[in-house]
């Protein structure tokens, strides 16, 4: 099947690893160019943008600090320079770090917020722009989570709070900007095998498993899968939607 992703370029934050990864393989697979963007490990990055180009399409890499603002400012324009313009913007780089609201900080939470919500939002402001300067359409695609509708029971209040946020957001963006034919999702994972989870899965994986009713943890390819298809062609006609991925988790 076709998805209408040959030479399209996407920028895909958090792209070095997990589930991030697993989306810039999924894109590269459909003959997408890629824009891997990182944080810290430019080694993972290099590697996913090598798998890419074994691939036979394009990719580069993007070191951006999120709680940096001018960093975050420069990173739509410096992925327009890689290939001379964007198409689809994911938005997957996000922080989990757990401290009940007693203890919490407010350093704790200003970070969960600026990498989670405020670094989407800037790229989703700069992108729309772009888009709306050539006067075509796009994608653009939110990952959030099943803990922004169930909230958070393991000490993640603040990363629940700013996945519900990018929820509405999202909504809110999308009847702002679809009669421009910019789409406008979010996909609701549950729990996925990825690095952000590990230690927790480590800790106690049977806890986790206990509120899957599939009974299992995704793997990142299969959540991807999901991801893939919202910014294809073929998924013109979904705006403001958040699509569950959660192995019944969500059921919304």
């Amino acid at each position: 099947m076709d998805l209408g992703l040959k030479d399209k370029v996407a920028l895909v934050t958090g792209g070095s690893r997990g589930l991030g990864r697993a989306i810039c393989l999924g894109l590269a697979a459909e003959g997408a160019k890629v824009i891997v963007h990182y944080g810290r490990n430019q080694e993972a990055a290099a590697e996913v943008v090598e798998k890419i180009r074994a691939m036979g399409s394009e990719a580069v890499s993007l070191q951006a600090n999120l709680e940096d603002r001018e960093a975050v400012r420069a990173l739509i324009p410096r992925a327009i320079e890689a290939f001379g313009h964007l198409d689809i913007l994911v938005n997957n780089a996000a922080v989990w770090p757990t401290a009940w609201v007693k203890d919490m900080d407010e350093d704790h939470w200003r970070r969960t917020i600026e990498i989670n919500l405020t670094a989407p939002f800037i790229f989703c402001r700069d992108m729309v722009n772009h888009l709306l300067q050539r006067g075509v359409r796009g994608k653009i695609l939110n990952i959030t989570s099943q803990a922004a509708f169930h909230g958070s029971t393991t000490g993640h209040a603040d990363y629940a709070a700013s996945k519900a946020g990018l929820v509405t957001f999202t909504r809110s963006l999308a009847r702002e900007v679809a009669r421009a034919g910019i789409n406008v999702n979010t996909l609701a994972p549950g729990i996925v095998e990825t690095d952000l989870i590990k230690p927790a899965l480590e800790k106690n994986r049977q806890k986790y498993l206990d509120r899957i009713p599939l009974g299992r943890i995704a793997t990142p390819e299969e959540v991807a899968a999901v991801a893939v298809f919202l910014v294809s062609e073929l998924a013109s006609y979904i705006t403001g939607a958040t699509i569950d991925v959660s192995g019944g988790m969500l059921m919304h």
